[in-house]
Order: C-alpha cells, then sequence, then structure tokens
C-alpha cells in the first residue's frame, strides 16, 4: 500500500523477521560488509518504502533478464513483489502496447526523483537511432526521458556498459553504452554477458541501505563483486601455478579438471565475482563446467578478447613441476648477475673516485688535505 514500509510490507505477506535478516545476511556477505552487519541492513531496509523500478529493454538478447530470474536470494517472485516495485520491464509484465507506455508514463511522474533505472542492452546513435524503436520513438529518446527523473542508473549487462557484440567492429549501429548518453547522473555497471542476478540485488539493497551506489572501479562496477580477478580467485589455479594445462578440450588434462589457460581462458585479465558467487543458485560457473572464461565483463571484450579460443600472450607465475631446474638456473644466473653488478658499480665508483682526486687544481688539492687531516 502507499506510504507503507518494506518492513510493513513484507509482515503483511507472511514474511517472518528470521526470514527477512537471513535475506539481508546474504546480502551483507556479498557486498563484502560481513554477516555481523546483517542486523543493521536488515533495519535500514525494514524502514524503507517498497522502491520503485523502471527496467528498459534497449538492444539486447534478453539474456541478462534470463539471468535475474535465476537470482537465488530472493527469487524473482520475491524481488518483484516484496523487495521493489517493478512497475515496467517488457519482458516480465503483463501489460503490453498502450497500456504499458501509460503505466511507465504515470510511475515515472509519480516517482520522480525517487525511482531506480534499470537498463539492458546498448543504444543506437547512427542515422538517428532507427534501428532500436519503441512505441514509435527511438530507444535513445525513452532512455533520456527515463533517466531525467531517476534517483540511479543500474546499467546491466555488457551491452549496457560497452555495446558488447552489437559494438564491436566494425559496429553498423553505432551502438553505445548508458554512460556515453547519460551523463548527469550516478551510473553503475553491473558486468557481465549476462551478470550474475544476486550482484544486482545486492547492488539495490546496497542502495536502499546507505542511500547510494557503491564503490566502484574506473570502469563504474561495484568493487564488492568486480575488485578481484577471476585467475585469483579460481579453482583450478594450483594447476596454473603447477604448470597443469588442458592442451585440447577432450583430452586426459580436460579430464582431470586441469587449467584452461592454454585453450584460451581469459581469467588472468578478467574481474568477476563468477567463482564465488556462482551462477544459477550457485550450481556452477563457466570454469567449473570445464569451458574457459571469455572475459565478459571486460571493456569491449568482444574485440579485444577474442579469439576466444586462443590463449592471452605470457602470463606472471611459473609452473613448479614442469619448470623447477631452469627456475633454479634463472636464480642462480639473476644472483651471478647481481654479484657481478655490485662488483662493476664499485670498481666504476673507484674509477671516478681517482679521477676526481687528480683533476682537482693544486691549491684545491692542498686545500683538501688540510681538511683530511682535521
Amino acid at each position: 500500500m502507499d506510504g507503507s514500509t518494506l518492513g510493513e510490507h513484507l509482515e503483511e505477506r507472511g514474511v517472518t523477521r528470521r526470514s527477512f535478516v537471513e535475506f539481508c545476511t546474504e546480502m551483507a556477505v556479498i557486498l563484502g560488509l560481513g554477516s555481523a552487519a546483517a542486523p543493521s541492513v536488515a533495519n535500514a531496509l525494514a524502514t524503507q518504502k517498497r522502491p520503485t523500478v523502471i527496467w528498459l529493454e534497449m538492444q539486447e538478447c534478453t539474456g541478462c533478464v534470463e539471468s535475474v530470474l535465476r537470482t537465488e536470494a530472493p527469487t524473482i517472485g520475491d524481488l518483484v513483489l516484496d523487495v521493489v516495485s517493478l512497475d515496467y520491464s517488457d519482458t516480465l509484465m503483463a501489460a503490453a502496447g498502450h497500456a504499458a507506455e501509460k503505466a511507465k508514463a504515470e510511475s515515472m511522474a509519480k516517482n520522480k526523483g525517487s525511482y531506480i533505472l534499470i537498463v539492458t542492452g546498448s543504444v543506437p546513435t547512427k542515422e538517428d537511432g532507427i534501428y532500436c524503436t519503441l512505441a514509435g520513438k527511438t530507444i535513445r529518446s525513452h532512455l533520456e526521458e527515463a533517466a531525467e527523473g531517476a534517483a540511479a542508473i543500474i546499467a546491466l549487462g555488457a551491452c549496457a556498459h560497452w555495446g558488447s557484440v552489437q559494438a564491436a567492429r566494425p559496429n553498423p549501429t553505432g551502438a553505445v553504452g548508458v554512460r556515453d548518453i547519460i551523463k548527469n547522473k550516478p551510473i553503475i555497471n553491473i558486468a557481465g554477458c549476462p551478470p550474475i542476478g544476486d550482484v544486482v540485488t545486492a547492488t539495490v539493497v546496497h542502495f536502499l541501505t546507505f542511500g547510494r551506489l557503491p564503490s566502484m572501479d574506473r570502469e563504474g562496477r561495484p568493487l564488492f563483486a568486480y575488485g578481484n580477478r577471476i585467475h585469483d580467485q579460481c579453482s583450478r589455479r594450483a594447476h596454473f601455478d603447477a604448470g597443469q594445462y588442458v592442451e585440447n578440450f577432450d583430452d586426459d588434462n580436460a579430464r582431470r579438471g586441469w587449467c584452461l589457460y592454454q585453450v584460451g581462458c581469459k581469467g588472468p585479465a578478467t574481474y568477476s565475482p563468477c567463482p564465488i558467487v556462482q551462477w544459477n543458485q550457485r550450481t556452477s560457473w563457466p570454469i567449473g563446467a570445464g569451458h574457459p572464461c571469455i572475459g565478459c565483463t571486460e571493456p569491449y571484450f568482444w574485440d579485444t578478447m577474442s579469439p576466444f579460443y586462443q590463449r592471452l600472450p605470457e602470463v606472471g607465475g611459473f609452473g613448479v613441476e614442469k619448470r623447477v631446474d631452469t627456475i633454479g638456473a634463472s636464480l642462480a644466473i639473476g644472483a651471478a648477475a647481481g654479484v657481478a653488478a655490485h662488483a662493476g658499480m664499485t670498481v666504476l665508483h673507484q674509477i671516478r673516485a681517482r679521477k676526481s682526486s687528480k683533476q682537482l687544481p693544486e691549491h684545491d688539492a692542498a686545500a683538501q688535505e688540510d681538511s683530511n687531516n682535521g
């Protein structure tokens, strides 16, 4: 009901305090706050009024919507009915056509300045944006209109950040991300193709709890989710360090679960929470299922990370089992080189000192000797 808080609404729907705190505990952990912060998150959320969400879908495949549908906590039913008021979404709402556009306009007017705008898909800019239209208007005009009254914008998925596959060379539609169009609103990028649904939920919870978007990296991604490389959290990292690699997808090394670096894994260059949060209610994740990471959380990955099944240039690290003799020899050579360099610098210093003393004028040399004698 209008004016009721989220806590009151949850109580009316039969959600127990214990279930609510459990949800807040999971969100606090994902946000990196720790489980001890759960009561504070719960108290802050309970006093909030149900946030209104407008969800625009532009040039995209609907994969991001599908990902959010599979968020673990809460489920999509909880997300729509209990946590947020999803007033507009092409895919999820029952209304269509004029009724849908009317609902969006009314919601934006009623909640101006306070609603959250979620955007999936890229924005075409060539030929006045005619490559994607909705209700007789370009999607760019819909975005600019909805952004004007938004409190914050969540750009969801690689298409909404950097244009994704539509923006890959030669980019025939002039596809760009939300940040290239909207300059005067706080925008956060939930990266991935598609992103993990739980990260979306956690970002909304952070905004409601603290009244601001989470801290971000230079690409506008929330640090709580994208602050670490996949490579540093990967369950196969020990095999990388041991020099144990899959050479072909059907070889024995693949069956043993060895590192996928040689068959194109982009984990060493990719920042994402995939190894920790995982997908589909923590069922698995790409590398866990035997497929190399393609770097989909990184800018313009269709161009910068392809060919997807060719390995990256040399990555720092060494294989302990395969290269221990080489490493030992290299360290010995390095030590010898260091000793030689030190000796060389010592000799050079002595030569310079002798030359300096010989070049002193006679009266300066005498003065120097008097000074040395005290």
